[in-house]
């Protein structure tokens, strides 16, 4: 009886024990491409990977920055993650050029780009725009401007164009330098950069989308079309969103513990706590839903605004047809909200 015992304990044990580090190591795979470096506009996402909101979802999650040189639709093309954080103009642009992306969760629900601008310069309002220089993020970024210009009656190409659209990199320089009479800044990131190079707020004059009556969606989470028709992909994909959604929340009221998060992913160490404070404190102002059930839900009136400013943009719109609610779904956050 004893080596019966024996002998089932030296079999079952170790097989039970497998049994139980298979079901372990089972966690859904899910991978997502930031449409950035590490830094507090994705606290969100690192939040709820170090506090371990993925691993209880049962995911097992590979967060992948972005960079100047990495498109998201590009990444989600070629399956190089199953899903990204993508601003919906240039997501929209991609669906129509044929990446079939849709928004399954939009997590920013305010828009933080502006144009920031020397009142030396002579600009004080848009009707001083005509002839001068205004520096443009591309990649994808310049989408919402053209619109905006386009909106104005202004031309950004041709042989006389009526603004000089500079190419801008990722800094601030050619304001700094006087080469640009306004550059492209984010509210979170690249106006405190203008203030801490010593210019004062005095001095400058900002012209945020929201206000200009051009605003349209930006940080949100896009899937592949053809995936979504996976019940068990679109379920997994709510278990990633009703996390992240919970990072998020976590990080907004621990700002303090979020930014030593993520200064703990940016591995290249060019921030620093401060920075990333200002700048959490004031993405937190671009998802003024946060905290409700209504948090990462697509408001399908603001993806109206989106398309309507993108279709706006004169004789060379950024798209040309409404994809209508193709480009978008519930289906993810119908699932987040019925848990």
């Amino acid at each position: 009886m004893r080596k019966t015992t024996l002998l089932h304990s030296l079999i079952v044990a170790p097989l039970m024990l497998a049994g139980i580090a298979g079901t372990a190591s089972a966690a859904d795979k899910v991978t997502v491409q930031l449409k950035w470096l590490p830094q507090a506009q994705f606290a969100g996402y690192y939040v709820a990977a170090a506090k371990g909101f993925y691993k209880e979802a049962g995911l097992d999650v590979t967060i992948k920055p972005g960079g100047p040189d990495i498109a998201p639709a590009q990444v989600l093309a070629a399956k190089g993650a199953d899903l990204t954080v993508d601003w919906m103009p240039s997501a929209l642009a991609a669906r129509e050029a044929g990446v079939p992306m849709v928004n399954v969760a939009q997590i920013f629900n305010r828009s933080g780009m502006m144009l920031t601008c020397k009142k030396s310069s002579g600009v004080t309002t848009s009707k001083d725009f005509k002839g001068k220089t205004l520096g443009v993020w591309f990649g994808g970024n310049e989408y919402p401007f053209l619109s905006w210009m386009g909106s104005l009656g202004l031309k950004t190409g041709g042989a006389a164009p009526d603004v000089k659209v500079l190419k801008q990199g990722f800094n601030v320089d050619p304001l700094l330098q006087n080469q640009a009479a306004c550059i492209s800044t984010m509210i979170y990131n690249e106006y405190w950069q203008v203030i801490d190079a010593g210019v004062k707020p005095a001095d400058l004059v900002t012209f945020p989308y929201e206000d200009q009556g051009v605003a349209t969606l930006e940080d949100g989470l896009y899937a592949r079309e053809p995936d979504l028709k996976d019940p068990a992909y679109v379920a997994k994909i709510a278990k990633f969103v009703k996390a992240s959604i919970k990072g998020w929340e976590y990080a907004i009221k621990n700002q303090d513990e979020a930014v030593k998060i993520v200064l703990a992913a940016d591995t290249s160490g060019g921030s620093t706590a401060a920075v990333q404070k200002r700048q959490l404190e004031n993405v937190a102002k671009l998802i003024t839903n946060a905290g409700t059930p209504k948090m990462g839900v697509l408001d399908p009136a603001a993806y109206q605004r989106t398309v309507k400013v993108l279709m706006a943009g004169g004789s060379d719109p950024v798209i040309k047809k409404d994809p209508g609610a193709a480009a978008w779904t519930h289906a993810v956050t119908d699932k987040v909200m019925a848990k």
